[in-house]
């Protein structure tokens, strides 16, 4: 299919061209339709797969054929949890839009608000906002949503994620009834289905998930190790001085703070970003890992969706995720722009199945690092869990580090040698015979 087959107005199909889009993507191509036909949508796609012109484009082919309101009412609004994104939202908005004499702005916190009272006192035809902000602008009297025709919420499980849920509730609550609603999100936990339950007509669902391959200038390496361990392990890593700008994973928000503060004690500059911290915090974590003055920024996968760094070396996993193809997602923040990239994933003994399930994922076994400092340790009597309060559970599988240790039974591979697939374990069509993993790393040897 291309942009041509939709029924897009030559003004904004040549709009589509001029920014180098002849092919819409698989989101574009299953939303666009149902937006264009008035309906409610609730879609399922990651950053990067093209979702901003999945909305963007029927909005914008709505108010362009539309009689143009003489005092500019708002009749689209998108909000987004971040500026970042609502920047770049309402970029999307004027580049898709030039000639339709659709009109946008933007508004968000950590900026001067009289200008923005301005830009809202004048009029627009597509307003895009973070949640705090509008909210306060509302309280104002100064936002008009009374000819408001289409709601857009983006990332809505980031905005879970962030504390805005309520925001967001607020904010609909305070729209007309009769409006076309778009639902945006990664995953669809339960707050977000019960939002969409309450807010949205029979919405119509698509999903789109991006091919979990891995990243071929991706060297791949696993590391076994009790999860008391794993800092010692990541400390050892980092004295490795080809680590020069590290991506790190956590699980969750409390863990990522707890070894931010590990690093930064360590004398290693460090960061963390996700959904607890200031909006004003995200940036300059972000902009310092941009600059390098930060060297290890530590994320949670909400939280990493909107980093775009060309230059980060090495990603690092203290945890597993619990979706195998997070780790393709997490991967692929590294190998940037054409450069080669290092990933390095910390596995404990409760994480093999999650290990088996990302190698059957990404077809292919990734390789041991069977000598390190930790990799005989055994587990501290009292283990600090980077994984935070849930302890020595994971993903709510009710499965416990000893049920699952290298020294039972169950399937556990040793760390040392290749044995032979395990029943259901996907392989490489063309799999070599067994191999001795024999590799040891020491940091500034490779």
């Amino acid at each position: 299919m291309q942009f041509s087959d939709l029924a897009l107005s030559a003004v904004i199909q040549r709009a589509v061209a001029a920014a180098g889009y002849t092919t819409p993507t698989p989101i574009q191509e299953q939303a666009i339709p149902h937006v264009l036909g008035g309906r409610d949508l609730v879609a399922l796609a990651q950053t990067g797969t093209g979702k901003t012109a999945a909305f963007a484009l029927p909005i914008l082919e709505r108010l362009h054929t539309q009689a143009r309101p003489q005092k500019r009412p708002i009749r689209a609004l998108v909000l987004s949890p971040t500026r970042e994104l609502a920047a770049q939202i309402a970029e999307g908005f004027g580049a898709y839009g030039a000639g339709t004499g659709v009109t946008q702005a933007v508004i968000f916190g950590g900026v001067g608000e009289e200008p923005q009272r301005q830009l809202l006192r004048r009029g627009m035809d597509v307003l895009v906002a973070t949640p705090g902000r509008l909210l306060a602008f509302m309280a104002e009297r100064i936002v008009d949503f009374r000819e408001l025709q289409v709601f857009v919420l983006d990332e809505a499980d980031r905005m879970l994620d962030m504390g805005f849920i309520h925001d967001v509730k607020r904010v609909i609550a305070a729209l007309p009834t009769k409006r076309q609603t778009l639902l945006f999100s990664a995953t669809m936990p339960d707050d977000i289905e019960d939002l969409a339950r309450r807010f949205m007509s029979s919405p119509v669902r698509v999903a789109v998930t991006p091919p979990a391959t891995t990243v071929e200038k991706i060297a791949q390496s696993l590391f076994f190790v009790e999860h008391g361990h794993k800092r010692g392990l990541l400390l050892h890593l980092l004295g490795d001085p080809s680590v020069r700008r590290a991506l790190l994973f956590t699980r969750t928000k409390h863990g990522a703070n707890r070894v931010a503060d590990v690093l930064e004690r360590a004398g290693i500059a460090a960061a963390a970003i996700h959904g607890n911290k200031s909006q004003g915090a995200r940036e300059r974590a972000l902009e310092g890992f941009r600059r390098g003055s930060v060297r290890v920024l530590v994320a949670t996968d909400i939280a990493a969706r909107g980093i775009d760094v060309d230059d980060v070396t090495h990603v690092i996993q203290l945890d597993l995720p619990e979706v195998p193809d997070q780790y393709v997602h997490r991967i692929g923040r590294t190998a940037r722009a054409g450069a080669e990239g290092i990933a390095w994933a910390m596995c404990a003994p409760d994480e093999r199945p999650l290990l088996k399930d990302i190698e059957r994922t990404i077809r292919m076994r990734i390789d041991v690092v069977s000598e390190h400092p930790f990799v005989n340790a055994p587990a501290p009597a009292r283990e600090p869990d980077t994984r935070g309060p849930r302890g020595a559970r994971h993903g709510g599988r009710g499965r416990t580090a000893a049920r699952h240790s290298p020294h039972k039974g169950g399937g556990a591979r040793n760390e040392s040698t290749r044995g032979t697939s395990p029943p259901g374990r996907a392989t490489q069509p063309t799999a070599a015979p067994a191999r001795t993993q024999t590799r040891t790393f020491r940091p500034g040897r490779r």
